[in-house]
């Protein structure tokens, strides 16, 4: 996480070099751990060329950040292959992008470094992608993505439903991690929230093995519509996401460093999901949406 939310990442501003410097570090990871790509042609990284002409909305959005160009996103993708190819897969993901480089602040910091938003997230997944590597094989598949891009539109899990590394309907859960690195008071300390946690039995079922997860306290604000989860859940996959954000003033802005991070937290969070989801990827239990719970 150091390396990710640090200064000379820029802020992994979506689609420019830092995000695929990001992919880069996130791919190497992987590798180290003897996983299987998921990526493009045998790599651990897939490559997606964005729209010649981004909608106004994205392009006023990043009017005020570093002119550079933003033709092409990365995601890094890999799989822990099951012992069992008709059980399924199991996708945790998180976005790797943030804002990167913009207009400064009051102590003239300018580096939007997304500490929280999302290299949370992505630390979360590489922890859990090398405490799930150890040991025996789990029943089912279990995929780790780490989408570029969400912050301009989700292009990242675009092109991963485009070109998915297993079949999409082999997908029995989605679970992303969104900004996990501060306890939400509204929930405690070392718990967590599911976005959506009415809209499909995951929560509860999650919750009776151990996962430390309650209600999304802030449904005002459309969590489960606002990370790469939605993008997955309309096309029928149950897919929510796992945050312990508490609307603090740090959200996207450049304060939003490593010396905001509460470490215990995100440690103990991290912790807290290894086991929940290891029972995941080996039951014969699969998920399903509530009536009227499915986007």
């Amino acid at each position: 996480m150091a390396f990710l939310a640090s200064d000379e990442m820029r802020g992994r501003g979506s689609a420019t070099r830092d995000e695929h410097l990001a992919a880069l570090f996130a791919a190497s990871q992987f590798q180290a751990l003897g996983l299987t790509p998921g990526g493009d042609g045998g790599s651990f990284i897939q490559k997606i060329t964005l729209p010649a002409q981004l909608s106004s909305r994205v392009a006023h959005r990043i009017a005020a950040f570093e002119n550079v160009p933003r033709t092409e996103t990365w995601n890094a993708v890999a799989i822990l292959a099951g012992s069992d190819p008709g059980a399924g897969a199991v996708l945790l993901t998180a976005h790797l992008d943030h804002l990167g480089v913009g207009p400064p602040d009051q102590a003239g910091d300018h580096i939007y470094n997304g500490a929280d938003d999302d290299a949370s997230g992505s630390s979360a997944v590489l922890a859990l992608a090398h405490a799930l590597a150890q040991g025996p094989r789990p029943r089912r598949s279990i995929v780790f993505a780490l989408f570029g891009s969400e912050e301009i539109g989700g292009f990242g899990n675009a092109g991963f439903l485009a070109r998915p590394p297993v079949p999409l309907q082999s997908i029995v859960a989605n679970l992303e991690f969104e900004m996990i690195g501060r306890p939400d008071s509204a929930v405690g300390e070392y718990r967590l929230w599911l976005t959506g946690y009415d809209r499909s039995n995951l929560g509860p079922e999650l919750a009776a093995h151990g996962a430390p997860l309650a209600r999304d306290p802030h449904p005002a604000e459309h969590f489960f519509e606002r990370s790469d989860n939605i993008a997955l859940a309309r096309t029928g996959i149950v897919a929510q996401t796992v945050s312990s954000f508490g609307l603090h003033s740090d959200y996207h802005r450049p304060s939003d460093d490593l010396s905001t991070i509460d470490f215990p937290h995100l440690i103990r969070a991290v912790q807290s999901m290894i086991e929940p989801t290891r029972w995941l990827a080996n039951t014969d239990w699969r998920p399903a949406w509530n009536s009227g719970g499915k986007p």
